[in-house]
């Protein structure tokens, strides 16, 4: 199984921003990924992009790789805060305000799906009920009781 992955750092973007646009690809097939992406108005879906066709093109010059880029997945993506920026913004009355710009560092891993193998089917296992674990018929303690004892417990009262 071939894994590769890319990261971009110092993206001008939080990293809880860009977050929420790598929630909407983790786990997706690489072509969906990219298609959300594409479609995506955010403005951090474009560096998230950039950063997934890397990740790709890593995948495909590992030595081993199928050639098969269908089969590639998103199988990680996080993004990590990186070093913030300190900038002062003039207030009223001579005061000052503090602006955080903020940056992250963007990664994406890409995984190749295993094969599935095709063979026959397992036979269904005999002896018990359908759902595999023994249908019950009594659902109260009381019904039960008297199913154990032969109907003797019910007939009593």
């Amino acid at each position: 199984m071939i894994a590769a992955q890319a990261t971009a750092k110092y993206v001008r973007t939080s990293a809880q921003k860009a977050g929420l646009v790598l929630e909407l690809i983790r786990g997706g097939n690489v072509n969906q990924a990219l298609a959300t992406l594409q479609f995506s108005r955010k403005k951090v879906a474009r560096d998230i992009e950039k950063v997934l066709r890397s990740a790709i093109a890593n995948a495909q010059q590992k030595p081993g790789f199928g050639g098969d880029v269908e089969r590639l997945f998103v199988s990680a993506c996080h993004a990590g805060q990186g070093p913030s920026q300190k900038r002062v913004r003039p207030a009223p009355m001579g005061r000052a305000y503090r602006v955080v710009k903020r940056t992250a560092h963007l990664t994406v891993a890409v995984a190749e799906r295993p094969e599935k193998k095709v063979g026959p089917a397992p036979a269904p296992k005999s002896g018990k009920a359908a759902t595999g674990t023994g249908a019950r018929t009594a659902a109260t303690p009381r019904a039960r009781k008297a199913t154990k004892t032969g109907g003797q417990a019910a007939a009593q009262k």
